[in-house]
């Protein structure tokens, strides 16, 4: 009896190895190949040129798209010369293209302290990063409610011309109104207004100066883009102008 067991228990076939624990062999491949697309893909960014003004310019155009309202950066120098007449230093300072418009902020305003009192109080001079922002009252402009310019208007428009013969900047002419509703049959909203001014004030000054079309456009903004809030008569007039922003011929502007 007792050889019969030892007889089966040797004919018991042995037991198989266990299998390999872990992942399948082909992860491993895979995970190599991700890892080297991934340097890949460093390299090229490291190879790359990282421009920020062209991403500012995208960021920009997309906001543009939508509707939000861009804003642009001032330089801490540009800026301090809006609020200074002290320039010799910061012209030894600042890069070209700031010289540049320092050069037109200066000439603007020489240009306008020829001009009456009343004429200068309702017009202002400030500078972005590409360019300069000229704006003007529109009852200096226009009669009221209407885009018939007025006879103080063409010594306004004049001096953007003789900016524009004496540098080669592009110009974008923006309405602006305030927030009180407007309903005639010429002009059935501000929206129609604010673009009829802009659009007079751009074909006076291409076919009056001779400035060839490419470097111009005109655009009404309404009462989208106010100046301050329209809480008082006062902030209503100046919200009620017209800007001429003088940038340069790279930077696409509105």
């Amino acid at each position: 009896m007792a050889e019969k067991v030892v007889e089966e228990v040797q004919r018991k076939p042995p037991e198989e190895p266990p299998g390999d624990e872990g992942l399948p062999g082909w992860m491993a491949t895979f995970a190599d190949m991700v890892t080297l697309l991934l340097c890949f893909f460093v390299l090229l960014l490291s190879f790359a040129e990282q421009s920020e003004q062209k991403y500012r310019d995208a960021l920009g155009s997309i906001k543009g798209a939508f509707g939000v309202k861009e804003l642009r950066a001032v330089s801490d120098d540009m800026a301090l010369f809006n609020t200074s007449s002290t320039t010799k230093e910061l012209a030894s300072k600042i890069s070209q293209d700031e010289r540049l418009l320092l050069g037109v902020i200066m000439r603007i305003k020489s240009l306008m302290e020829d001009e009456d009192v009343s004429l200068k109080e309702g017009t202002g001079v400030t500078a972005d990063r590409d360019g300069v922002i000229f704006s003007a009252n529109s009852s200096s402009l226009f009669d009221p409610g209407s885009a018939h310019l007025t006879g103080s208007a063409y010594k306004i428009l004049d001096n953007v011309i003789k900016v524009l013969k004496d540098y080669k900047l592009n110009l974008v002419v923006r309405g602006h109104t305030d927030d009180r509703p407007i309903s005639t049959k010429k002009f059935p909203s501000n929206w129609e207004l604010s673009a009829a001014r802009a659009a007079v004030a751009l074909d006076y000054i291409v076919n009056r100066g001779g400035i060839e079309i490419s470097r111009a456009k005109a655009v009404g903004y309404a009462d989208t883009r106010p100046a301050a809030p329209n809480d008082s008569p006062q902030n209503r007039l100046k919200n009620q102008r017209v800007e001429f922003y003088l940038h340069m011929p790279q930077r696409d502007a509105w």
